[in-house]
């Protein structure tokens, strides 16, 4: 008998072909993206979950008495409670490295068109703004031979480092929890302290996973730390950075500008006032937003979750669940 999994949001049609063969399928039909509420609902007898961001609840998860495998269609996994699934023996998964290229490509854009004003100059000209004799006050910053401060280095880091330093000859530095040798010496990085990285970096990019340590870890006295014509880059989580604080330092010059892709709450409310910035570029959280990669992303999330269902070692365990 095939093992019960419910679907909680859209798939490739080979992915799902892919599942169909392994498994008796149940899926959200659902034009807007499934609510936890619904989640428990719908979750009846299945013995695995594939979800992408939805909050796995108590709720959901005492709905769901059959559950043995959650496969999070995601890199980060904060949607999912980790010490509630370990009490309860159940396997969790998520889909890292097939996505770390694509994301770092992300950053840097973010990077660059922050830097260059691109966003706003876009519109400038396009509201027949740009006249002759123009010039200093549509001048950006340079982003080649700047210093980059990284916070997190992980593969994704790794990935944005490497841009940085191989196509822009740009000093890069770098914190986290723990110094990374092979790393610096590999990609000619240089460890940081953390206040010494924002004190000194032209450019400081976020990229940690969101933890309990981690929240708010950009607030007020880290903005104000850093130098003046600085710009801040976000490609992590919302919830790392005190919104309130990072409005207060772009609408008070403390910092030059931001480049987001995440928020505190998603979607944004259209009036929330990082929306009404002109030195800030807002991306609406699509750091993997490939074809080629959402594809092959849901293809390891398929995977996690068949072999796991089945007995066998996914190979993407969420790290605070394995043995």
């Amino acid at each position: 008998m095939k093992p019960r999994v419910y679907i909680a949001r859209s798939l490739p049609e080979e992915v799902l072909t892919y599942l169909e063969d392994h498994c008796e399928i149940r899926k959200w039909e659902g034009e807007d993206s499934i609510t936890s509420e619904h989640l428990a609902q719908e979750v009846g007898d299945a013995e695995g979950l594939l979800v992408t961001g939805t909050p796995v609840t108590e709720a959901i998860l005492n709905a769901g008495v059959n559950i043995r495998v959650i496969s999070n269609l995601s890199v980060g996994y904060n949607n999912l409670d980790v010490t509630a699934l370990k009490a309860r023996g159940i396997v969790g998964t998520h889909t890292p490295y097939v996505l770390d290229e694509t994301v770092a490509d992300l950053a840097f854009a973010l990077l660059l068109s922050t830097a260059r004003r691109v966003a706003e100059l876009d519109q400038f000209v396009k509201a027949g703004k740009w006249q002759k004799g123009q010039d200093s006050e549509l001048f950006g910053v340079d982003v080649h031979h700047a210093r980059l401060g990284i916070i997190g280095m992980g593969r994704i880091g790794e990935a944005i480092a490497r841009r940085a330093k191989l196509g822009f000859n740009m000093d890069v530095v770098y914190y986290n929890r723990n110094r990374k040798p092979d790393v610096e010496q590999r990609l000619g990085l240089k460890y940081c302290p953390f206040e010494e990285l924002l004190q000194t970096s032209d450019f400081v990019l976020l990229m940690t996973p969101l933890t309990p340590q981690t929240r708010h870890l950009m607030d007020e006295p880290q903005f104000s730390l850093m130098k003046k014509s600085a710009i801040f880059i976000n490609v992590s989580r919302g919830e790392t950075v005190n919104e309130g604080a990072l409005v207060q330092a772009l609408q008070n010059n403390q910092i030059y500008g931001a480049g987001l892709d995440v928020y505190e709450q998603e979607p944004v409310d259209v009036n929330h006032p990082l929306l009404k910035l002109s030195n800030v570029v807002t991306l609406p959280h699509l750091g993997s937003a490939t074809p080629v990669t959402r594809l092959n992303m849901a293809k390891v999330a398929a995977q996690n979750l068949v072999y796991a269902l089945k007995g066998g070692s996914p190979v993407h365990v969420i790290p605070e669940l394995q043995s």
